[in-house]
């Protein structure tokens, strides 16, 4: 990707005309085309009716989750529309057959808050425990520890593809080698890894896989897409259902044969299409030159930012993402965030909710995480390095 094209896609983003933005692991910036698709739905259902205007869009809405099963490598009928990905992640697993005492569910040390939250309070109920997959040498999972791990009473191996506090891309499609000799059911939380790296859910080996379209694929928010592999889809029976998802047939509650088990009759098509035009556009512009283009501009802030005295760079792994994570000495990342934002540059930070188990094993209490997208330049990466240096100075 040229220069000419970043400036092109920059032009189509309104946000890129105010501010620097490095938070695109937290909510990218739509482009214009996006926001005018949701737009223009608003305008037909002020016009015709909400209802009316659902009816009109539902081939429309079909093309949306043929392009979603198409971005990931799946069918359409695996792909189920949720409105975040925690409660994506949270209806697969809470429909998953109820756990017993002495239950195993193994996670990655790098889990997400909310889905651990969840496993642990299942667990709590059964007398069913939580165990943590061992690291290899560079952070990222050890799928021989996992390997050797596996008996009976594994009902569910966790994984967190792309941790929410670090640049490590976990080897998802080892773990799902692992998983699938052991006949065991594999969920991966991809929400860092949508519209940011190439995903292959039948290459992953996993059953279960949910993303946010609110990141790196600049979606809107409120949306997010649930994989669920078509022969898995059976072992599942959804914790809530309604017209769609389990219509009452002749007495009898008829449970849909698709993914769309998990969806309700109730959701946004503004949003959906406009998470749809983003799907496109990522399609257009091609996924492997995103995931290049956002290696090469993360690598130089990496090495930007190892070169500043009292700035430390927390990332693992051999295989990084975009996600680049930092401390400076003396400083809560909560304030180094602010300071950035004072300079119109956004990033976020990170506690230790959110990625719990890494956090207390790395005894890490925040850190500050800047995320680069395509729509990042190299003029962008130098005035984030030189306000880190300037911000580190006055530490």
């Amino acid at each position: 990707m040229n220069t000419f094209d970043v400036e092109e896609f920059r032009s189509e983003t309104p946000g890129c005309e105010s501010g620097v933005h490095f938070n695109h692991s937290g909510a990218s910036l739509p482009s214009r085309s996006t926001l005018e698709t949701i737009w223009d739905y608003l305008r037909r259902e002020a016009a015709d009716g909400p209802m009316e205007a659902a009816n009109g869009a539902s081939m429309l809405l079909e093309d949306v989750r043929a392009g979603a099963a198409s971005l990931i490598g799946a069918a359409p009928d695996e792909i189920a529309f949720m409105g975040s990905g925690s409660a994506a992640w949270g209806a697969a697993f809470a429909a998953l057959p109820p756990l017993a005492a002495g239950d195993r569910i193994l996670v990655g040390r790098q889990e997400w808050g909310d889905n651990l939250a969840t496993m642990q309070a299942a667990a709590a109920r059964a007398g069913a425990r939580i165990e943590t997959i061992p690291v290899s040498e560079d952070g990222s999972v050890d799928t021989s520890a996992l390997a050797s791990m596996i008996d009976d009473r594994v009902r569910l191996v966790s994984l967190t593809w792309l941790p929410a506090n670090g640049g490590l891309i976990n080897d998802a499609a080892a773990v799902g080698r692992v998983t699938k000799a052991a006949g065991i059911p594999y969920f991966i939380d991809a929400a860092q890894a949508l519209g940011h790296i190439p995903i292959d859910v039948a290459a992953l080996g996993c059953d279960v896989l949910k993303a946010a379209g609110r990141k790196f694929l600049r979606g809107p928010r409120g949306t997010a897409i649930l994989y669920v592999r078509r022969e898995f889809q059976q072992q599942l029976v959804p914790p809530y259902m309604d017209v769609v998802s389990g219509p009452i047939v002749d007495g009898v509650v008829t449970i849909r044969n698709d993914a769309r088990r998990f969806e309700a009759s109730e959701n946004s098509p503004a949003l959906l299409l406009g998470l749809g035009t983003a799907i496109r556009q990522a399609r257009v512009l091609g996924i492997d030159v995103v995931h290049e283009r956002i290696t090469a501009l993360s690598r130089t802030l990496r090495d930007n930012l190892r070169g500043i005295a009292k700035v430390t760079v927390r990332d693992l792994g051999t295989d990084l993402s975009g996600i680049v994570s930092f401390t400076i000495d003396g400083m809560p990342s909560s304030e180094v965030r602010a300071a950035l934002a004072e300079r119109q540059i956004a990033i976020g930070a990170n506690g230790v909710p959110y990625t719990p188990l890494d956090m207390t094993a790395r005894r890490l209490d925040q850190i500050a995480r800047a995320s680069v997208s395509y729509l990042n330049t190299s003029s962008e990466v130098a005035l984030l390095s030189e306000a880190v240096a300037e911000i580190a100075a006055r530490a």
